[in-house]
């Protein structure tokens, strides 16, 4: 049986201060390590003395005075180390505030410093192995082993892309020496998205509209080289509005593309990112999905969100995430991400969006079994940010907060300066930090806001409105159609004919755009047009299939 790994604590020299080193030790006996905390101000000789004695794995050592103070007594604690021959058979780790830790770093005694800025999660990633070894081996390499070595806490992703190329090569290498984060999720401009492949359709207009513009293969992999330091994030990008396939092989053999990123609808002519029909815009993220599916990758559906961001009824933004973990569940995906993007609709009250929440992962997570898993990811609403600075940082947490409340697997967190300009490198490192330092809060214990009766009154609701919904969809089936809720032409007249449907759609060639929706107690619900009263989700859909009835007789 392999022994357990030894750590010794100590506040050294004249510090008192202890509240790091034992914080620290915790952390280790959680993580199996066997410890033990030799107490405040330990002099020197005492400290190496017990070393000699026990010759334990590794020495934590705390200090949090002045940093001139420390450097005489880390200097000492060296130079006894090195008499003693304890130097590179045991390891030396150092905790103390940023000043005292840089003073630590200087004396090059130990192994690993951290400073006041390093949260739980960091030691824990240390104690794992991260960080102890140097190199991109250090850390894993997958999202699926990511996700497992960071548990309890979530995988951390952020949106990064700038539209000047060279300076999000650099942001890039500044993230991942961070530390801060585990997946960069590269935002490509408009240009790159749809016309990566077709250079001469690009619009010089729209150079680096909404991202980095990224012209060629090789531009890609230096993004990819640029993050290979610090923690070693993981990389992926979205898929594409063109040419899909021919996008997620350039992906994977470039940045290797952590996961998929694919909506079943959009990106088309429902939101006029392509022109691609809405039949061919469903098939060709099917065979996207199959084509991850059948490599092992995980694959995000990235479609219920967009009909909220169009002020659609909750339920229909419910069925739009089902019909989306069904389709990828059909292609043969055996990892689903399921995005819960909250606060989106604006105005939706943290009660209502957990209830809309809990209704989306009790209907994907319904098709789990032994080849499908659900993965939960949640993110704040970018619409939903203000555009005051101060006010952003705050809804930030706030919203990370109850996005705990679900237990998500990962957290995207989206840059409080969203709402006023794309976040720089220097504000995806800010954004993430107050993110992992919300997450430890909760982490630490917190009520379950998800057992609150309205939330759980709402979240009922919503599913039985949702099932009600996907029946009407599968209703619309051709006859003879095998499999309706993966069948394109079904899924095409359930947005013609309005049971897919929202406010912002009103005037697209392809979709109804005749629901009214408000917030009414917090929820986006439908609402007649005439009177403004709630519409009950079975009136809406009888009133939906009588117009396209009759627009089709």
């Amino acid at each position: 049986m392999r022994r357990k790994q030894r750590i010794l604590g100590a506040a050294v020299g004249d510090c008192v201060h202890v509240a790091g080193v034992v914080n620290f030790l915790r952390l280790a006996e959680e993580q199996g390590y066997e410890t033990e905390f030799l107490g405040p101000a330990v002099p020197v000789p005492e400290l190496i003395g017990a070393v000699l004695e026990d010759m334990p794995d590794m020495v934590a050592v705390g200090y949090r005075l002045t940093p001139e103070a420390a450097r005489h007594v880390l200097e000492d604690l060296k130079r006894a180390a090195a008499e003693a021959g304890l130097v590179g058979r045991v390891r030396f780790v150092f905790g103390g505030t940023a000043p005292v830790a840089e003073v630590a770093r200087r004396v090059g005694l130990f192994e690993r410093v951290f400073d006041g800025a390093s949260g739980a999660e960091a030691v824990i990633a240390f104690l794992r192995g991260g960080g102890a070894r140097r190199g991109a081996g250090a850390y894993p390499d997958t999202l699926l082993d990511r996700i497992r070595w960071k548990a309890p806490y979530p995988v951390i992703r952020h949106h990064f892309g700038l539209p000047d190329y060279e300076a999000t090569r650099r942001g890039i290498a500044e993230i991942a020496e961070s530390g801060c984060l585990d997946v960069i999720s590269l935002g490509i401009d408009q240009n790159t998205q749809e016309h990566f492949f077709r250079p001469h359709l690009r619009d010089p207009g729209q150079h680096g509209a909404g991202g980095v513009p990224v012209e060629t293969r090789e531009q890609f992999a230096a993004l990819y080289e640029a993050s290979r330091r610090g923690n070693y994030p993981l990389m992926r990008c979205y898929s594409g509005t063109r040419d899909l396939l021919a996008m997620a092989e350039m992906l994977h053999e470039t940045i290797r593309n952590a996961w998929c990123a694919v909506p079943l609808t959009w990106y088309s002519v429902l939101d006029g990112r392509s022109d691609r029909s809405l039949p061919d815009t469903i098939r060709e993220a099917q065979q996207v999905m199959a084509w991850h599916a059948r490599r092992g990758v995980p694959v995000e559906m990235n479609e219920s969100h967009h009909w909220s961001l169009r002020d659609a009824p909750d339920t229909v933004a419910c069925a739009a995430a089902f019909l989306a973990a069904y389709n990828a569940r059909q292609a043969g995906v055996r990892h689903y991400i399921q995005q819960l993007m909250f606060n989106n609709p604006p105005g939706t009250s943290f009660a209502m969006d957990l209830a809309k929440m809990l209704a989306k992962l009790e209907l994907v997570e319904s098709l789990q079994g032994e080849d499908f898993q659900v993965l939960r990811e949640t993110r704040s609403g970018l619409s939903s940010y203000p555009a005051d600075l101060d006010m952003a940082r705050g809804h930030l947490a706030s919203s990370i907060v109850l996005q705990m409340a679900v237990k998500p697997h990962i957290v995207h967190v989206v840059g409080y300066p969203e709402a006023d300009h794309a976040a720089t490198a220097r504000e995806v490192i800010e954004s993430c930090l107050m993110a992992r330092r919300a997450i430890e809060n909760c982490l630490t214990g917190m009520p379950d806001m998800t057992l609150d009766p309205r939330v759980q009154a709402r979240k009922a609701q919503l599913v039985e409105e949702t099932r009600l919904l996907l029946d009407a969809i599968r209703g619309l089936a051709p006859a003879g159609t095998g499999d309706p809720w993966t069948d394109p032409v079904t899924l095409t007249r359930a947005v013609e004919a309005g049971l897919l449907d929202a406010p912002h759609l009103r005037g697209n060639p392809t979709a109804r755009g005749r629901v009214v929706t408000r917030i009414v107690d917090g929820a986006c619900v439908a609402v007649d047009p005439e009177t403004r009263e709630p519409l009950p989700e079975r009136e809406r859909i009888a009133r939906a299939l009588a117009d396209y009835e009759a627009s089709v007789a």
